[in-house]
């Protein structure tokens, strides 16, 4: 019976010990109170992304860059690193007149002492036709497309949009270019010159 009473305090023991471990149990209870609040949040935001993708599917995929050959490709980087490496022509004595300096045109020297026009080293070059860049590739914007004059929706029809791009002209308004952009857009035509948007210009 001596070595039964010692036995019987443990199960008091036991209960203290395991007292405290049921309390942190309330603390999830409070951050399952909190969650649904977030989830309502994101709903909206889920919600307004069908919206975008419906204002995208309505008409074809305007194309960033033109479909053109391997080989014209290959023309247009090439002409990217003749572009990076071509001189600026300035005019003869451009530094020592304003109003001829101050436009970089370029005028040929034509004096028989010149020494520009007799390729003098320290001179600035002249304009050769060595500087020009591939023909396949001359007149085309960097991104590939060959710039179309626009001023009707019947010159955005004879475009090819793989190809060609759309440059509306500077005599049409405002209320008649937002047509035309609207136009090309519904065709797939990629515009060269659109009208900034008012977030865009901060």
């Amino acid at each position: 019976m001596a070595e039964e009473t010692p036995t019987e305090p443990k199960p008091a023991a036991e209960a203290t010990e395991t007292a405290p471990a049921k309390a942190p149990a309330k603390a999830p209870a409070r951050r399952r109170a909190k969650a649904p609040p977030k989830k309502e949040e994101e709903a909206p935001a889920k919600a307004e992304a069908p919206e975008t993708k419906k204002k995208e599917d309505e008409g074809p995929r305007i194309p960033k860059r033109a479909d053109l050959p391997p080989a014209e490709r290959t023309l247009l980087r090439a002409r990217g690193d003749l572009d990076r490496r071509r001189p600026l022509f300035g005019r003869q004595a451009r530094y020592r007149y304003y109003r001829i300096g101050r436009d970089m045109a370029w005028r040929r020297p034509r004096g028989l002492q010149s020494k520009q026009r007799r390729h003098y080293g320290y001179r600035p070059r002249i304009v050769r036709i060595g500087y020009r860049s591939p023909a396949r590739v001359r007149g085309l914007v960097p991104s590939g497309f060959r710039p179309i004059l626009v001023r009707t929706d019947r010159d955005l029809e004879r475009i090819d949009a793989k190809l060609e791009a759309a440059v509306i002209a500077r005599t049409v308004g405002t209320r008649r270019r937002l047509v035309l952009e609207e136009a090309a857009r519904k065709l797939g035509i990629r515009v060269l010159n659109p009208i900034e948007k008012a977030g865009e210009e901060a």
